[in-house]
C-alpha cells in the first residue's frame, strides 16, 4: 500500500514538473519588444524657473528657431509672428486651447517637419498662438512649444546636469539605479500623484509640467476645499504669465511636497483662481512645475506611459524665496518695470511703471535673465539704477524673504 502511495505521489510530482516545464517553455517563447535605440543626442539651454529651450528648424527653412520643451502642452505650436515671417499656409479650425488666463480658438499650419539635431520628425500639425508675452518674460524669442504631438512618438531623456537631451525609438529600456518609476495617468498630458503637507496632508494628481517655470501651482478651489494650508499662512500677491496674458496669483510656502519617495521641505507654491479650470478640479489640484522637476534627471516614456525620475546634482538646490512684487519684461531693447504689486518691496522702494532698468548692483548686462537672477537674493538689499522720463535714478530694493515672514 505504501509503495502504491509512493508511486502515486511520484506520478503527481512528475505531473507538476511537466506543468512547470510547459510554463517555462511558454515563458521562453514570450514576445520581447526590441530594445529602445538611440536616435540622437543634443544640448539644450535653460532659462529662469528651469524652462528648457530646444533649437530646431521647420521644414527646409534655414533659420534655427527656439522651442520650449513642454509636457504641459497637449499638442505642438508655433508663434503667430513666426508663421507670418516664414509665410506658412494656415487653416482655420474650431479647436480651442485653454490656459491660466483664457480660452481661445486657434488656427493651424499643417504637415510640417520638425528638424531637431540629428532627427527629422515628420507630419506635424502646429496650432498657432501668440508668444510675444513669453518672449518679453524670458528675453529670448519664443518661436513655439514642443508638446504631446512629439512626446508620444519617442522616449525622451532629459539630463539637467549635462544640459543634454537623448531621444530614443520606443522599446525596452533599462532605467538607471537609484531612481523612481512613476506610472501616472496619461492622456495628452501626464498626471502623477504627489503628496502635499501643511496644516493637513493630501495626496492628489497634478499635471507634470516642464513648461511651467515654478515649483507648484494650486487652484484656489483646491486650497479652500482641502483646507491644506495653515490658517496663518502669509500669502503675497504676484503675477504669472500664461495663455491669454497675465494672471494675478498669490505665493506662499508649504511644509513639504513629496513625489514618490522624494520629499522637498518648505516649497514655494503659487495659488490662483482657476477661472478656466485648467487644473480640471476636482480631478486634479494643480501642477508640478519645472523648478521642482529640474532637480531630477527625467526619462519620459510616453509609449509605455511611464516616467522615471533620478535625483541629480540640483536635488538640494535652495528654493527661490525672494519676493519683490515687480514684473519686469524685455520690451524691444530695454528691460522695463511693467507691474508693481501694491505694498510690495518694489512699491516701497519707489519703483514706477515704465522705469527702465539700467543696472543692478553695477551689472549693466541689459539681460533680463541676469537681472531676474539678481532679484532672487532673498533678504538682500540691491541697488538698481533706473531711467525714468530720461533721467537716471538710483533705488535701493530690499528683497523680501517669504520663508522668514
Amino acid at each position: 500500500m505504501k509503495l502504491q502511495q509512493l508511486y502515486c505521489t511520484s506520478k503527481l510530482l512528475l505531473f507538476y514538473v511537466a506543468i512547470i516545464a510547459c510554463y517555462n517553455v511558454a515563458a521562453q517563447e514570450e514576445f520581447v519588444p526590441p530594445q529602445a535605440t538611440l536616435l540622437t543626442k543634443f544640448s539644450f539651454t535653460q532659462l529662469s524657473g528651469g524652462i528648457i529651450i530646444v533649437r530646431a528648424r521647420i521644414d527646409d527653412i534655414a533659420d534655427t528657431l527656439n522651442f520650449v520643451l513642454d509636457t504641459g502642452s497637449g499638442g505642438i505650436s508655433l508663434d503667430s509672428e513666426t508663421v507670418v515671417t516664414y509665410k506658412m499656409v494656415t487653416a482655420i479650425s474650431d479647436k480651442t486651447i485653454r490656459g491660466i488666463a483664457g480660452i481661445k480658438t486657434v488656427a493651424f499650419t499643417n504637415n510640417h517637419s520638425l528638424q531637431l539635431p540629428g532627427l527629422a520628425v515628420q507630419h506635424l500639425d502646429f496650432h498657432i498662438n501668440n508668444y510675444d508675452l513669453l518672449t518679453s518674460v524670458y528675453g529670448v524669442k519664443i518661436d513655439g512649444i514642443i508638446g504631446f504631438s512629439f512626446f508620444r512618438r519617442y522616449i525622451v531623456k532629459i539630463d539637467y546636469d549635462l544640459l543634454k537631451i537623448e531621444i530614443l525609438a520606443p522599446g525596452t529600456i533599462k532605467y538607471p539605479n537609484g531612481g523612481y518609476l512613476m506610472k501616472p495617468n496619461f492622456s495628452s498630458l501626464v498626471f502623477p500623484q504627489a503628496q502635499i503637507a501643511d496644516e493637513r496632508v493630501f495626496t492628489n494628481r497634478f499635471i507634470f509640467d516642464t513648461g511651467a517655470g515654478l515649483c507648484m501651482l494650486l487652484s484656489e478651489d483646491y486650497v479652500t476645499d482641502s483646507m491644506v494650508l495653515r490658517k496663518k499662512s502669509r500669502r503675497y500677491p504676484t503675477q504669472a504669465e500664461g495663455l491669454g496674458g497675465k494672471k494675478t496669483m498669490d505665493i506662499t510656502v508649504i511644509k513639504s511636497v513629496q513625489i514618490g519617495g522624494y520629499k522637498f521641505k518648505k516649497v514655494p507654491v503659487y495659488i490662483f483662481a482657476d477661472d478656466y479650470n485648467v487644473t480640471s478640479y476636482p480631478l486634479l489640484g494643480g501642477l508640478l512645475g519645472n523648478d521642482l522637476l529640474r532637480r531630477f534627471n527625467i526619462t519620459l516614456n510616453y509609449p509605455e506611459q511611464s516616467i522615471y525620475l533620478k535625483p541629480n546634482s540640483h536635488f538640494k538646490d535652495e528654493f527661490d524665496y525672494s519676493y519683490t512684487g515687480l514684473g519686469i519684461y524685455q520690451i524691444e531693447q530695454n528691460i522695463v518695470v511693467v507691474d508693481i504689486m501694491p505694498n510690495s518691496p518694489g512699491e516701497k522702494a519707489g519703483f514706477k511703471p515704465d522705469d527702465i532698468i539700467l543696472s543692478i548692483d553695477n551689472n549693466f548686462s541689459n539681460n533680463v535673465q541676469v537681472f531676474k537672477t539678481a532679484l532672487q537674493n532673498a533678504g538682500n538689499i540691491v541697488r538698481i539704477l533706473v531711467l525714468r522720463k530720461g533721467q537716471p535714478l538710483l533705488l535701493k530694493l530690499r528683497i523680501k524673504n517669504i520663508l522668514r515672514s
